[in-house]
């Protein structure tokens, strides 16, 4: 996501979500508390749009994305997007289904880390929303469910076949894109797809704390090691280590890692500057 900007002005206002930030964090809030924050056509659009615009602007270090009222997200609308789906061509149906991938896209290749706070419901694309992030924060309401058999669809939408087996192993993606079957906060930990459970009614203050550590961080050093986590994926061992070798090489030339060393010397905390 190249910081260049063209004729576009930048977005003042997201019709589909609301948008806060605060000291280099920003909190996307998914706000139709009254479906489960169900997701709309413009809802997707404004979450694809809006990650490589915050990506640009180069002041947002750190994103908590959460829900409204009683729970996360509960996936795509029945009745604004399966409902219309049915009336559509293949092509678009086709353009739709790229949307959606689009946006987790976004969230895994924007340059700095997402943490999903989890409470109540995430299901369907919500699920998947949550799966994308890098942090998941949840509390013990917390209920996750890959519903996409359930409705006649094909358990790996919007890359949850390709992200679920890496984040619980294949095993357990099997089971929950096959089944569709809800996974309750204890059990989303145990195998793995919860990042940090906290108390009932915590996982948005944790989510804010845990963002507000990372965008006080190296900036440039998060940035890149997420992109390698992504990159790395499906690199064999030889690739991946030359990936890190040229990555580290330009880092040691960076002003953070400078700046460890003078803080260092002079036995003071660093003053990151993401540069």
């Amino acid at each position: 996501m190249a910081p260049f900007t063209g004729s576009a002005p930048r977005t003042e206002k997201w019709r589909h979500l609301r948008l806060a930030v605060d000291s280099g964090v920003a909190t996307v809030t998914l706000s139709r508390p009254g479906k489960l924050n169900a997701l709309t056509f413009g809802a997707y659009a404004d979450l694809r749009d809006l990650l490589p615009e915050l990506a640009r602007d180069g002041g947002v270090r750190a994103l908590v994305l959460g829900g409204e009222g009683r729970g996360f997200c509960s996936g795509g609308d029945v009745d604004e997007i399966i409902g219309a789906t049915l009336a559509m061509d293949t092509g678009r149906l086709l353009d739709f289904n790229r949307m959606t991938g689009q946006v987790v896209r976004a969230l895994r290749e924007c340059p700095f880390p997402v943490i999903a706070a989890v409470h109540g419901v995430a299901a369907g694309a919500g699920a998947v929303l949550a799966l994308a992030a890098d942090f998941r924060v949840a509390d013990p309401t917390a209920r996750f469910a890959f519903l996409f058999t359930r409705v006649g669809l094909s358990g790996g939408d919007m890359g949850a076949a390709y992200l679920l087996p890496r984040v619980v192993g294949l095993g357990h993606a099997t089971r929950l894109l096959m089944l569709g079957e809800p996974v309750r906060a204890e059990e989303a930990e145990r195998i793995g797809l919860i990042s940090q459970l906290t108390e009932e009614g915590g996982a948005a203050a944790a989510a804010r704390s845990l963002a507000h550590r990372l965008a006080a961080g190296p900036a440039l050093a998060h940035a890149q090691t997420k992109a390698l986590l992504t990159a790395e994926l499906d690199m064999p061992l030889a690739a991946a280590v030359e990936l890190d070798a040229a990555t580290q090489a330009l880092l040691m030339n960076s002003a953070d890692y400078a700046e460890f060393h003078a803080a260092f010397t002079e036995k003071r905390p660093p003053v990151w500057r993401g540069r």
